[in-house]
């Protein structure tokens, strides 16, 4: 069974940094696309950053652009999201998620495995 396992979360200030962490298989580290979505309270569960297997492919959120950087780590079987400049939209629950493909549209039905997610506060 695929497993996704997120670590990080937690409560940052408005202006602040936070990195999230994801422990993923090799296999789909390596032939799959990977990344990160998120949900805050009433809103719509949204693709924040995903990053291809192969080519360096990235995507993101256009409202976290430049401020999220997402990387992966074969050796260590890890994916990652920095987060800086942290505004208060990007409180939510995060997870980690792998698609079917290698270069996948920011909806859910591209994507096959979902961690059980980390919370994100931001609050002064």
């Amino acid at each position: 069974q695929v497993q996704l396992v997120e670590s990080g979360g937690g409560l940052v200030q408005p202006g602040g940094s936070l990195r999230l962490s994801c422990s993923a298989s090799a296999f789909m580290l390596t032939y799959h696309a990977m990344g990160w979505w998120r949900q805050a309270p009433g809103k719509k569960r949204e693709g924040v950053a995903l990053m291809s297997a192969s080519d360096g492919w990235t995507y993101y959120l256009p409202s976290v652009k430049g401020r999220f950087t997402i990387s992966k780590n074969r050796n260590k079987q890890m994916v990652h999201s920095q987060m800086d400049s942290v505004e208060s939209d990007d409180a939510g629950v995060y997870y980690c998620v792998s698609a079917f493909s290698d270069h996948p549209h920011p909806v859910k039905s591209d994507f096959h495995s979902w961690g059980p997610g980390t919370q994100v506060t931001v609050s002064s």
